[in-house]
């Protein structure tokens, strides 16, 4: 069982489903890493061909489900896992059993990569999620002896530190609209990063995801949309938000 309650499955390196779709997500799975889609926006587009067959060689590629977990809080985290497709929620529990979101993964993104033995937060599925899935020590020696992906994992760290700074500043000094326009600006953002720009955000967490990333009630997550699209900012749209008009929300985002 999760700190939720919810009853967790123990796949240290994940399921092997070679050639088969990850439903939901319309990618093939098992691919090798030379016709990864996913590969020029992760940190594997600094390795050369013939680094990409290695490393395709220590990967398995796995599919988890709606609300299955990658990791779990406080345990050992044994694969390090590359997402490709879906989304991935990562939290904490505090003390008094509150959850606290402290991101999203998006394809592209690695998790388990710190330092530590043991999870510092727990990651689950939102929806389908592909990955490919390292085992923790075999990935560690790859990156040993590989200067280039050595310094992309640094500016991950950085880009990482980034992101946990602007969340401090959004939780401790903005107002409740200005946290959620910086949110739809900042995935709006991301997407982009990985190839997919648009005005419409995609939203594959729920408003009580978003609540629980910003330190507010699904109430005035609800609140909030609401007045913005009533004010013609925003577009709510199934699965997602259009922005349509980017500058009035760029301006509420700088206070």
């Amino acid at each position: 069982m999760d700190g939720l309650g919810r009853r967790t499955r123990a796949r240290p390196r994940g399921l092997n489903v070679d050639h088969r779709l990850a439903q939901g997500c319309g990618v093939a799975l098992g691919r090798d890493c030379l016709s990864c889609e996913t590969r020029p926006h992760s940190i594997c587009a600094a390795l050369p061909e013939g680094d990409l067959l290695d490393l395709h060689a220590l990967s398995t590629s796995v599919r988890f489900g709606a609300r299955e977990m990658l990791m779990v809080q406080g345990q050992p985290v044994a694969s390090v896992y590359n997402i490709t497709c879906g989304c991935a929620r990562l939290y904490t529990l505090l003390p008094d059993g509150r959850r606290q979101i402290v991101g999203f993964a998006l394809p592209g993104d690695f998790i388990g990569l710190s330092l530590a033995q043991t999870a510092g937060f727990s990651a689950d599925a939102i929806g389908a999620v592909a990955a490919c899935a390292f085992p923790r020590a075999g990935f560690s020696h790859f990156v040993d002896a590989r200067q280039a992906l050595l310094r992309r994992l640094h500016e991950q760290a950085s880009h990482e530190l980034s992101l946990a700074q602007e969340q401090l500043m959004l939780l401790g000094r903005r107002n409740a609209q200005e946290r959620i326009v910086c949110f739809l600006l900042g995935l709006q953002q991301r997407f982009a990063r990985i190839g997919r720009p648009s005005i419409t955000v995609p939203l594959p967490m729920g408003r009580q995801d978003i609540a629980d990333c910003l330190g507010l009630t699904i109430e005035t997550v609800s609140r909030t949309l609401t007045r913005l699209s009533r004010e013609r900012m925003i577009l709510l749209v199934p699965d997602g938000v259009r922005l349509l008009h980017t500058e009035r929300l760029a301006a509420i985002a700088a206070g």
